[in-house]
């Protein structure tokens, strides 16, 4: 008799776990407790004894001795299950406006049951609690008890917590509170911190544990307070960090929220702040139904659950009020191979984006590689219910909301290769045709059959590091026309003309080739255009025959050194990259070739640096002339170097050069690497102007003279530093003459987009 009461009790132990493999099926709870029944409760993470006090006084607040307030307060207790603690809350603290709701009919029939006489003010309710059919603001509390932990499983990802967390805000009372018992893991947490923001007061409290308890982990009581919905509050502990060991739960739960407070800390102080819709419908913003000139808030459209796809978007209300509008609002498609462009990406291009659109308020959408191979048809449905929101109130019908977009500026593409490098990450090569973009919105020409080559990081958003033409020939016939096309955040690429025709991107066409002669990249001609500043020095060396040595730190695809090969045949080039992936890219798809005159290495970009810096000043030492003096020295020195890396690491606010290439010890290290007549060349890509003028600064703390060469429409700066504190020859027509005759390029039309940028150079004074 006791051998099969106890193999019963193992076959319906098995049962109970089978049905616990899925915390969100109504279907394994039904079975649950079913086999469980309502005498033995299931208690997630704590018991009465360890929740009662802190439970009880976060409930009452500030109002802990009002009788009349305790039995008024209305309490929501979602996922209730067979659990005790509403009976709790209603015989030990005197609380008897308590809702329970489960979607589990078996659990509400059996509580329903066993409380109908003993709790007769208490309510069940069979109810999903990711879709509660309570009207707004209905609750003072809603108690969770493991309910978000059971919903935000990692496999199951956020949609359907995130569901339950908008619906727990849209039932709670002003004022009111939802109190959450949770394990506090990362992923919990990196959905919960950003839900409640605006609007919104956080603290975390530690449950004691039971003294018989040998688990490690502990639980914790998350409670959130509606406050005032303008402002944003620091989420507070009542605990200290060292009071719960070092454990992962622990390291995990105060990781979520440093990163957590750093955020609400940098937009406490106005910076980049990236609103949520459901931020500004409370009103941070303002109230969104009435346009207000000149406002503009980024924003973040879309969660799982909500909507297929998450959107970065911006609201531009239109500065100022015009009978000229064609629509009361518009949204704006901005895809992800223009979103880096000067026009889109800037404040002042995104205000002549509205203007252009004749929109009183225009929502910019800016695409990105999740959106990849969706149609716009599948845009705008996914878009519509969420930009109604935003719309002003006098549009009824989203149809009256129509929906604009920018040209991708890409009229054929082909994939050439694919590779993954352990240092560089995915890295791309293609061959497209670009579109002409005329600067008026949507005036889209198609240019003559231009084929070109590109070598993309995928680690740097839409960073096309470098771009070659492609030809059949080993140089163009002309290059005349010099129409701007899609630009991107390294280089600027302009349109040219050939006598080719009905050009395409066919799959068997071997015999293209890329063209050396031609620089498709506007910072790279920029780049050499600052040759002018040593023209005298490359004049006189040239003359004498003794060779310039030229480093270009920073290979791509080769496409500057092996131009610079082939039109000042003085130069001795070498190029310093760290990636052997991106060299081998070079050689394999690019063409890029090394002679006795053009070397390559393997190497650290700085060390390489530093090496020059220590062999020059270890050579010069040993070099006596026959008086004893120290003989041709600066020889071994470089009279050119050039800095065109991209940066790694997004946060340095660069995308080029990574930021160990700006401080202060590397460019020293520079200025004694330099020959006494050197020129110093860094391609600066950012979009800060603070971090702009940090690296000019630092620069002129170095250097005797600057000089820049801002692109026109894009966030690329070429800063030159000489090494010379004299520079007699800048912007004088003699140096212009001397840079031109230095060049050996075959057309024309690329020597006089050098020289014309030569001649947008500028000193930076001060």
């Amino acid at each position: 008799m006791g051998k099969g009461k106890q193999r019963k009790g193992k076959k319906q132990e098995a049962e109970l776990l089978s049905t616990l493999d899925d915390f969100t099926s109504k279907e394994n709870w039904d079975k649950f407790f079913s086999i469980k029944g309502t005498d033995d409760p299931f208690e997630w993470y704590a018991e009465w004894p360890q929740l009662h006090h802190l439970l009880v006084s976060e409930i009452l607040g500030e109002e802990k001795n009002s009788t009349r307030v305790v039995s008024e307060v209305q309490i929501l207790v979602p996922g209730c299950g067979n659990s005790r603690l509403s009976e709790h809350l209603y015989d030990d603290a005197g609380f008897k406006s308590i809702t329970n709701i489960d979607f589990s009919k078996v659990v509400i029939a059996d509580m329903l049951k066993r409380n109908l006489r003993s709790r007769p003010c208490m309510r069940w309710r069979v109810m999903d609690m990711t879709a509660m059919q309570f009207a707004d603001k209905s609750f003072d509390v809603v108690l969770d008890k493991g309910g978000l932990d059971a919903l935000m499983e990692p496999a199951l990802g956020p949609m359907l917590g995130n569901r339950y967390v908008s619906e727990v805000k849209r039932v709670l009372k002003e004022g009111g509170k939802f109190i959450c018992l949770t394990l506090a893991e990362s992923h919990v947490l990196g959905m919960f911190f950003p839900k409640f923001r605006y609007g919104w007061k956080i603290s975390i409290h530690v449950l004691p544990q039971k003294p018989s308890k040998r688990s490690d982990l502990r639980t914790f009581m998350l409670v959130a307070e509606k406050a005032n919905p303008t402002v944003l509050q620091m989420v507070l502990t009542s605990f200290y960090r060292d009071t719960l060991g070092s454990g992962d739960q622990a390291s995990g739960m105060f990781e979520a929220l440093e990163t957590e407070n750093k955020v609400r800390a940098k937009w406490s102080s106005g910076n980049d702040i990236l609103y949520s819709l459901e931020d500004l419908k409370i009103g941070v913003k303002g109230d969104l139904s009435e346009l207000s000139p000149g406002r503009r808030i980024q924003l973040t459209l879309g969660e799982p659950g909500e909507s297929r796809f998450c959107y970065k978007t911006v609201l531009l209300d239109a500065k100022q009020n015009s009978d000229d509008f064609l629509y009361n609002c518009g949204v704006f498609f901005v895809p992800k191979t223009r979103s880096q462009e000067w026009l889109y990406a800037s404040e002042e291009g995104q205000w002549m984006i509205v203007e252009s659109s004749k929109s009183a308020r225009l929502i910019m959408v800016f695409l990105d590689s999740s959106h990849t191979g969706t149609t716009s048809e599948e845009l705008q449905k996914d878009l519509s219910p969420l930009v109604k929101q935003l719309a002003p109130a006098n549009i009824k019908d989203p149809a009256q909301i129509p929906f604009m977009a920018a040209s991708d500026g890409i009229k054929e593409r082909k994939a050439v290769h694919q590779v993954t490098s352990p240092l560089t990450g995915e890295i791309t090569v293609d061959d497209v045709i670009y579109e002409k973009v005329d600067s008026e919105l949507g005036q889209i020409f198609f240019s003559k059959d231009l084929i070109y080559r590109r070598l993309t990081f995928e680690r740097s958003e839409n960073l096309i590091q470098s771009e070659g033409l492609l030809t059949r020939e080993r140089s163009l016939q002309t290059v005349s026309d010099k129409n701007n096309k899609s630009g991107s955040s390294k280089s600027k690429k302009k349109g040219t003309q050939t006598t080719d025709s009905n050009v395409s991107l066919a799959a068997d066409d071997n015999d293209l080739s890329v063209d050396h002669g031609y620089l498709a990249s506007s910072y790279h001609s920029g780049i050499i255009s600052g040759f002018m500043l040593i023209s005298s020095h490359l004049d006189r060396m040239a003359s004498s025959r003794r060779p310039v040595r030229a480093v270009v730190i920073g290979l791509g695809a080769g496409l500057l050194p092996m131009f610079l090969h082939g039109c000042i045949p003085f130069l001795q080039i070498e190029a310093a990259e760290l990636d052997p992936v991106v060299v081998e890219l070079a050689r394999d798809y690019f063409g890029f070739r090394e002679d006795e005159r053009l070397k390559v290495h393997v190497t650290d970009g700085i060390k390489f640096v530093g090496d020059v810096t220590g062999k020059a000043a270890n050579e010069n030492n040993d070099k006596l002339d026959i008086t004893g003096k120290a003989a041709d020295k600066g020889n071994d020195k470089l009279d050119i170097l050039i800095i065109d890396v991209d940066s790694p690491d997004s946060s340095s606010g660069m995308t080029c050069p990574a930021a160990d290439f700006v401080e202060e010890s590397f460019l020293k290290t520079v200025k004694s690497s330099l020959s006494e007549e050197g020129l110093f060349v860094i391609n600066l890509v950012s979009r800060s102007q603070a971090i702009k003028e940090m690296v000019i600064s630092r620069m002129k703390a170095v250097f005797g003279k600057l000089f820049s060469l801002q692109l026109e429409e894009d966030v690329n700066e070429v800063i030159f530093a000489l090494n010379s504190e004299v520079n007699t020859e800048f912007s004088s027509p003699d140096a212009y003459n001397q840079l031109e005759k230095l060049l050996n390029v075959k057309d024309p039309g690329m020597k006089k987009i050098i020289i014309d940028s030569a001649k947008k150079i500028k000193p930076l004074d001060g």
